[in-house]
């Protein structure tokens, strides 16, 4: 994992979704890209009923486009009716290190964002799949040169012209008019 992270953070990869079926299983709903990829880590981290438990894939198949799951030890509807909402979890230092100047989402969220001015825009809100390239959401904060949102496409040496970890600190080609 790169520096700067903390290997502890949780990252959310997939939440429980409705009961299917009466032998316990449930449908996934993974934030992994592809959605298969959450099955790369059957133990997952949860929160029920303001405990921490951890959870064990131990069965999974498709339905048309729907990821059904089946946890060890939740065997019927009532007991896997605790788990419907929950969100599954891992340990970022679980993931697998990535190349250089590769980055996974959470790592990107929170970051300060600043221009080549060196003008803060705020800061990494969250990040949106387009299709044609993942964007930054942009919220303003208190040092923020304005109150604007901004959406700022995940463009690497075009609009991305540095990721700096150990700063916390994205630095885009981006002014602070665009969009005006």
């Amino acid at each position: 994992m790169t520096s700067g992270i903390s290997q502890n953070k949780r990252v959310v990869l997939g939440k429980v979704g409705k009961l299917h079926g009466l032998k316990g299983w449930v449908r996934l709903h993974s934030e992994t890209s592809p959605a298969d990829n959450i099955l790369d880590y059957p133990e997952l981290g949860a929160s029920i009923d303001q405990q921490q438990i951890t959870l064990c894939i131990d069965d999974s198949r498709h339905q048309n486009t729907t990821l059904l799951v089946h946890f060890q030890g939740y065997d019927d509807p009532e007991t896997a009716q605790r788990l419907v909402g929950a969100e599954l979890w891992i340990e970022a230092g679980r993931m697998p290190e990535l190349d250089a100047d590769s980055y996974y989402w959470h790592q990107l969220q929170d970051m300060t964002v600043i221009n080549l001015q060196q003008e803060v825009l705020g800061d990494v809100s969250k990040l949106l799949e387009t299709g044609a390239n993942d964007v930054l959401v942009v919220t303003p904060t208190g040092n923020s040169i304005d109150n604007r949102e901004r959406l700022i496409p995940y463009l690497k040496d075009r609009v991305i012209k540095k990721v700096d970890i150990d700063a916390n600190q994205i630095t885009v080609d981006w002014e602070a008019s665009y969009l005006d």
